[in-house]
């Protein structure tokens, strides 16, 4: 049995030197590419080989936006109340409190202002990792006192949209976020201070029937899901199978509810072009 036995053990580094290799060091798209993520942040968290549009937060399109990353986060500590003692398989309250500590976000919005090449720009970005970037109270309050800053300071508004749609635990109080920041878009507009709305994947419910398609201009990135009510939904309601692509950007784009789809690598120099042109 010699063949069986090893001559030269070969490999010599003990267990307990052995190192694992990091998590979160490669990122694997949908299509099975796989990238470092050092190079997938320095592409915009866009996957070079296939164009996949990794799914972001407010922190990282604050980066790609923000000249140096430099900016001033407005109502950064604002967290949600629970005014109807709200309870499903656990209170409302934990879940927040449970939500809060594993994102680090108080809410599913954060607002700031800085620069983006050069020119001021308010902008305010949903975050799905917070229950799902659904549309309470607090979500709803912070993009009114955005566009309140915007309005004084004259300054164009961003809205990044990525939602699941209103929040559930709140409802009244949720559906009526959809009519808050309406209003207030339509005093941006009268005042003549530009509002550009950016979709991302995924942007429904309440939130697509309100201030994400309000835009001067309406974009969206590729691919992104863009609807009122889920597809799944649509088709036991109406029960056909619906076209292909159906509620994708594209698709969206192709109907008249879209000006045009940006690609992430491109966006914060067509955003800058974009603000010109209305500004101007």
């Amino acid at each position: 049995m010699a063949w069986f036995k090893r001559k030269d053990a070969g490999i010599k580094t003990s267990t307990q030197e052995k190192k694992d290799t990091p998590d979160g060091l490669w990122f694997k798209t949908p299509k099975g590419n796989i990238i470092h993520t050092r190079e997938l942040k320095s592409n915009s968290y866009v996957c070079p080989d296939d164009d996949y549009h990794v799914k972001i937060g407010s922190k990282e399109y604050f980066e790609i936006l923000f000249d140096d990353n430099e900016f001033e986060e407005l109502d950064e500590n604002m967290t949600s109340a629970d005014p109807l003692h709200f309870v499903d398989s656990k209170p409302y309250t934990s879940r927040i409190e449970a939500t809060i500590a594993k994102t680090n976000l108080k809410d599913a919005v954060r607002s700031a202002h800085g620069k983006m090449n050069g020119s001021p720009l308010v902008v305010a970005c949903m975050d799905f990792g917070f229950i799902g970037g659904s549309m309470g109270s607090v979500v709803g309050e912070k993009i009114a006192r955005a566009i309140d800053y915007a309005l004084k300071n004259k300054v164009p508004f961003l809205m990044i949209s990525k939602s699941g749609g209103a929040r559930m635990m709140e409802a009244g109080f949720s559906l009526m976020q959809m009519a808050k920041t309406s209003a207030k878009l339509a005093q941006l507009s009268e005042a003549g201070v530009p509002y550009i709305s950016l979709l991302t994947d995924p942007t429904t419910g309440g939130v697509t029937a309100s201030y994400a398609m309000l835009g001067d201009f309406n974009i969206a990135e590729p691919g992104a899901l863009i609807g009122f009510a889920g597809p799944r939904v649509i088709r036991e309601t109406i029960g056909k199978d619906l076209p292909k692509g159906f509620q994708s950007a594209e698709f969206v784009l192709e109907h008249g509810f879209l000006d045009f789809i940006v690609d992430r690598r491109q966006l914060k120099s067509k955003l800058t072009t974009l603000v010109n042109l209305l500004s101007n």
